[in-house]
């Protein structure tokens, strides 16, 4: 799949990805013949019920949330950069065998499902004039030299701890394509918004000192800083470290995205029906966020958001 077979407007009840069609990745049972289709559904829609744990033992990383129609959010906080990351959600989707998954991913960052440490690295070392100038193209010329040197960012922490950025998102669309009915959501504001906004915040001054910055990154990042980063966005603490601790980045990096992430998993958090009777059932949602907008999320989780001023 690719981010053009989506709808570019990023709007979470739209921005589904199916499940994985490779067998081997699939746990879904052999259905007997001879079944109706409504037969099948009701059969698979018993079966989830029945591993769908009500009270499940749940890693310290993970918030229970529960929106005003009774349904539950479980939001696991991660940090882009760690096989325990992996593990907690592949834990807690097992166990709350959820309707929905929703990750901090937007179209143009769905590529990461599918990227490991080569494809990363790869990408990263083979940046030419071309790729340089389609990035300007798209996004504008400072938003479009972010991209670039985020980039080489990832690369760079992929080539000091031998893992790719995203692992806990590919964890996530492979568990969600082993439960039945269960959709895949992409949650977050798309990236060249992200970029424009932090980008127009910062002074020329600041954005000096950060292209600098990311262009000239040597210093070596150990696993265990990574899983120190599960508090803040690895990102966000790699350009604090550049240009001194500045509001604006992080209003626009972390605040914004927490406001849009939640209006996306509240959004994804609603009933659903039952196949057997059009019955509305409360929802169980999984969503997988870096662990630095959990606190953000939970905060603005029973507000009322207006997301209009920060998607544009």
């Amino acid at each position: 799949f690719s981010a053009s077979n989506m709808d570019q407007d990023n709007n979470s009840e739209d921005e589904s990805v199916g499940p994985s069609e490779d067998p081997s990745e699939e746990e879904l049972p052999c259905l007997p013949p001879g079944l109706s289709d409504g037969e099948a559904m009701e059969l698979l829609w018993q079966l989830r019920a029945q591993r769908r744990q009500s009270s499940p033992e749940l890693p310290e990383t993970v918030t229970r949330l529960t929106a005003p129609d009774g349904s539950l959010l479980y939001l696991v906080g991660t940090a882009h950069f760690s096989d325990s990351s992996k593990k907690d959600v592949s834990t807690t989707i097992r166990a709350v065998q959820p309707d929905v998954v929703v990750v901090e991913l937007c179209q143009y960052r769905v590529s990461m499902l599918k990227m490991d440490e080569n494809t990363l690295l790869r990408e990263a070392k083979d940046i030419n004039l071309d790729k340089v100038q389609q990035a300007i193209k798209q996004n504008g010329l400072m938003s479009g030299l972010m991209q670039i040197l985020l980039l080489k960012v990832s690369a760079h922490i992929t080539e000091q701890l031998g893992m790719a950025p995203g692992g806990e998102f590919r964890e996530a669309f492979k568990e969600a394509g082993r439960v039945p009915f269960c959709k895949f959501h992409l949650g977050d504001r798309p990236i060249p918004v992200t970029f424009k906004r932090a980008i127009a915040a910062l002074s020329l001054w600041q954005k000096a000192r950060l292209a600098w910055g990311l262009c000239f990154l040597s210093d070596p990042i150990s696993k265990e800083d990574v899983e120190k980063c599960k508090q803040k966005d690895l990102l966000e603490q790699t350009m604090s470290e550049m240009i001194g601790e500045f509001p604006a980045l992080h209003q626009t990096i972390v605040a914004e995205r927490d406001i849009y992430l939640t209006h996306t998993l509240r959004q994804a958090t609603r009933c659903v029906e039952s196949p057997s009777d059009a019955q509305k059932v409360p929802a169980v949602v999984v969503g997988v966020v870096g662990m630095g907008h959990v606190p953000g999320i939970e905060r603005n989780w029973e507000k009322q958001l207006n997301i209009n001023e920060i998607i544009r």
